[in-house]
């Protein structure tokens, strides 16, 4: 288990890498250029700019999220090529430094959504909350100036330039169903992967968060039939998953537990974070204790230590607690207890299978 935290840069983050350092266990930080715009070419320049830095601290820096795709791929607009040759240009450059996996999406205008960014849970935190009603009835416009307004840094998938065109990016998704989406995923897979693959490197798609559609946008990565969907577009060894415990579990009809055992196999990287759901379907972000929520932490950790899996994993979101001011879900003390549960977690199970092997050696 390579256990990595997400880090937004020196200038974009409340949370520095001097503090990530004292979290024990924690081995790689996963990084992006986030100042970038969605399409353009990240320049070897860059990179190894940004890649200097994080080792220059004592860690890796093999996991990038995200190298998001311009709306023209998924809209399947007759410019995509272009902005593909530049993704293929940018996968080239980052492995030259060393990075083994991309994290990506393929969300049609939001990676993320979310009715109020600190919402009070009992114990007097906060957390991200997502309520079904306002989604349904709220002006979406009202919806990003809300996002845009409720932190100073840049939040990812809700950058202002994305935002400034909503209404024309709505226009343009109104003629393009599920099964577009689909084939203009295909489209773009079957161009990057040979290029992913002949480099080293693995694209891990992200689910859908949440895995239903909103705002009537097509969404295609929702469940394990579509994860079986993602994989039956190509058998190579580059066209990987970013498993979100969170995303998916946020539907109760999807069983976390069983698609990862699923799945761990072809998912480079993990996000393991817990949430609650209400019985109307809304539902908020909670500590990583699986009692806390609705998702099966323990027995998630306890599928990948039967396989001694040796992937990516971050802790995904965090709560905001003891009074710390950060992003949004992006604090740093949550996220270094869920690493502390997720590592208690994965040496207990450890240590029970070596005193089982042990056992049976010596009887």
């Amino acid at each position: 288990m390579n256990i990595t935290f997400r880090w937004f840069g020196r200038d974009n983050d409340t949370v520095s890498l001097e503090d990530i350092r004292q979290i024990p266990g924690v081995k790689g930080i996963v990084w992006a250029l986030h100042k970038v715009p969605a399409g353009d070419v990240w320049t070897e320049e860059a990179i190894e700019e940004e890649v200097k830095y994080i080792q220059s601290h004592g860690f890796h820096a093999e996991v990038v999220e995200s190298v998001n795709i311009h709306e023209s791929i998924k809209i399947g607009n007759a410019d995509r090529d272009r902005y593909i040759a530049n993704y293929k240009e940018t996968i080239k450059n980052l492995a030259k430094h060393g990075v083994k996996v991309i994290c990506y999406n393929f969300m049609p205008v939001f990676d993320w959504v979310r009715t109020n960014m600190k919402e009070p849970l009992p114990d007097g935190s906060t957390a991200l909350f997502f309520e079904k009603k306002i989604v349904e009835n709220i002006n979406l416009q009202t919806m990003a100036n809300d996002v845009i307004n409720s932190s100073d840094l840049t939040l990812p998938g809700w950058e202002p330039e994305r935002l400034a065109k909503i209404e024309e990016l709505l226009e343009e998704y109104e003629s393009v169903t599920e099964d577009d989406l689909w084939d203009n995923l295909a489209y773009f897979l079957d161009e990057v992967l040979p290029v992913a693959e002949s480099h080293g490197v693995k694209l891990a798609i992200h689910p859908d968060d949440p895995p239903w559609s909103v705002f009537n946008l097509p969404r295609i990565m929702k469940n394990d039939a579509d994860i079986k969907r993602l994989y039956s577009l190509s058998d190579s060894p580059s066209n990987t998953l970013t498993f979100c415990s969170g995303a998916l579990g946020a539907n109760r009809e999807n069983n976390t537990v069983e698609i990862i055992k699923d799945v761990a196999e072809r998912s480079p990287f993990l996000h393991v974070r817990n949430v609650k759901i209400f019985e109307n379907g809304n539902f908020i972000e909670t500590s990583h204790l699986s009692s806390d929520g609705n998702i099966d932490i323990k027995n998630i950790m306890k599928q990948l230590s039967d396989i001694n899996y040796d992937g990516y994993i971050r802790p995904d979101h965090g709560r905001h607690i003891w009074n710390e001011v950060s992003r949004p879900g992006y604090g740093l003390y949550d996220r270094a207890l869920g690493i502390m549960y997720l590592n208690g977690l994965w040496d207990a199970f450890q240590s029970v299978k070596k005193e089982e092997a042990n056992y049976v050696s010596s009887t």
